[in-house]
């Protein structure tokens, strides 16, 4: 196989792997929304996501547990960051301002991972790159409708920018020790341990020992539909959660922070979407025209930028160099 297929395989796995992150978090809000509804605090459905995940893979954290002795900064960081505290910053800014707002402010990250390619890293980035996170920000300013809730919280938005930030580390770190060859932190070791941390954190701030966990045993409702509770919690542990990580991160290490940041932008379209056909929350014109600016945002973000190539420009259209080892194994 030439290097330019075996370069355009990579990217073709990370841009599948990046949009079934997309999916599976944005399945997270359909499923979490009748739980609420039915009884549960949010922080409480966050708790439960998390801890839930966190045990589901506590057999790969036994069995990555070097990355303790070797790795202890990255697991912690990751952990506080790129679970909980995405999570909690953003079910904190939503109790102050609309969803949707702060939804759109939290998904300012890929244009923040932008910021730190360019300055902290000192990168070159295309216009290309700049283009497609604009289109998807502006993409998602119509998705969520941003112009129906115009009274700003001070401080909401700042909790929201929080998450932004957390979910700016999200990408950041898990792309750390991608380009190292063997040496490389094991992903699925990462997410088993930031799962256990978020964990750990999330129990403190949501104090689940005051849950009403009778919600659980009995039925929800999508939509005038009755759900098990239980089955609605699978979903969000196994799916929204554990195969959402798996993904995001994989996409991450084949495709680049900037890229799979735009890419993750749909998952707000794709949230929206699902909540229609699930919840009966219908679309207006607007949001299905969002959702088309910010999948082209997403498509020239991807389509322009290479998927490892630190000595070219992020998302040049020149040649491709050789990606390491490790990212052309399929």
């Amino acid at each position: 196989m030439s290097e330019s297929s075996q370069v355009g395989r990579g990217k073709g796995v990370g841009l599948g792997l990046a949009l079934g992150s997309a999916v599976a978090f944005g399945g997270s809000g359909v499923a979490a929304k009748p739980l609420i509804e039915a009884g549960l605090d949010p922080l409480h459905v966050v708790w439960l996501r998390v801890a839930g995940a966190a045990l589901v893979m506590l057999p790969l954290a036994v069995r990555h547990r070097a990355l303790l002795r070797s790795r202890p900064a990255l697991l912690a960081g990751f952990g506080l960051l790129g679970v909980a505290g995405v999570q909690a910053f953003y079910f904190a800014s939503i109790s102050r301002i609309p969803v949707g707002v702060a939804l759109l402010v939290e998904y300012l990250a890929p244009a923040l991972v932008l910021g730190w390619v360019r300055f902290v890293q000192r990168r070159p980035v295309t216009r290309a790159a700049a283009l497609g996170v604009v289109l998807a920000v502006g993409g998602l300013a119509c998705v969520v409708e941003v112009w129906s809730g115009l009274s700003f919280d001070a401080l909401g938005l700042l909790l929201a920018l929080g998450a932004a930030c957390c979910q700016v580390g999200y990408f950041v770190l898990s792309d750390q020790g991608s380009d190292s060859g063997e040496a490389a932190p094991d992903p699925l070791g990462v997410i088993a341990y930031g799962l256990l941390v978020g964990a750990a954190v999330l129990t403190v701030v949501a104090r689940p020992w005051k849950m009403d966990w009778a919600v659980l045993a009995d039925t929800a409702h999508m939509d005038g539909t009755p759900v098990a509770a239980a089955l609605l919690l699978a979903w969000i542990v196994l799916v929204a959660t554990v195969v959402a990580y798996v993904t995001g991160v994989l996409s991450v290490r084949r495709l680049s922070p900037q890229v799979a940041g735009v890419v993750a932008c749909l998952e707000a379209v794709i949230a929206t979407v699902l909540a229609w056909f699930l919840l009966g929350e219908h679309l207006s014109a607007p949001q299905i025209v969002g959702g088309a600016i910010v999948l082209a945002g997403a498509f020239i973000a991807q389509s322009s930028a290479p998927a490892k190539s630190p000595a070219e420009p992020v998302a040049s259209g020149g040649p491709e160099r050789e990606l390491s080892a490790r990212e052309n194994i399929p």
